[in-house]
């Protein structure tokens, strides 16, 4: 019986670390997700102007595997996107549903008040994986920047 209960665990536990080893593979996890926006977060507070222009670059430190670190506004303004770049010319993205064709998000709304009520916590909403047009389930983490109306976000797709 003892050698039946060790065998159970061994399996288990091959089963649990071979399935994290294939997100760190394969996609972006949720710890470096919130790592990332932390890490972006800092760098604005100590340089803004270089920080955005580092989070906007398509091959910066802030895009990994499938995901990547953006910026906004609590008025809803992207201020810094490597993926699509013309989100940040855009006024305010309050009014853009998510890409969901059957029951579309105001997904920027959601992480405004994320960001405002909160100051962290994840959106879930449909949105194409970089490289892509088919929209996704993804789920982004969102954290307000200390002592601005300023916040990240990364996500990961499902």
């Amino acid at each position: 019986m003892k050698k039946l209960l060790t065998l159970f665990f061994v399996l288990v536990a091959l089963v649990v670390f071979s399935g994290i080893s294939y997100a760190d593979e394969n996609g972006a996890t949720v710890a470096e997700c919130i790592e990332k926006s932390k890490q972006a977060a800092e760098m604005i507070l100590q340089d803004k102007d270089a920080a955005l222009a580092e989070i906007s670059k398509k091959d910066g430190k802030f895009v990994w595997k499938d995901s990547y670190v953006f910026v906004m506004d609590l008025k809803g303004k992207m201020l810094a996107h490597p993926m699509m770049p013309g989100l940040m010319k855009m006024k305010s993205l309050l009014s853009t549903p998510d890409k969901n064709p059957k029951d579309p998000k105001m997904l920027f709304v959601e992480f405004v008040v994320v960001a405002g009520t909160q100051g962290e916590g994840w959106v879930e909403y449909m949105w194409p994986k970089p490289g892509s047009t088919a929209p996704r389930v993804k789920e982004t983490y969102i954290r307000r920047i200390p002592g601005t109306s300023m916040f990240t976000g990364a996500g990961i797709y499902r």
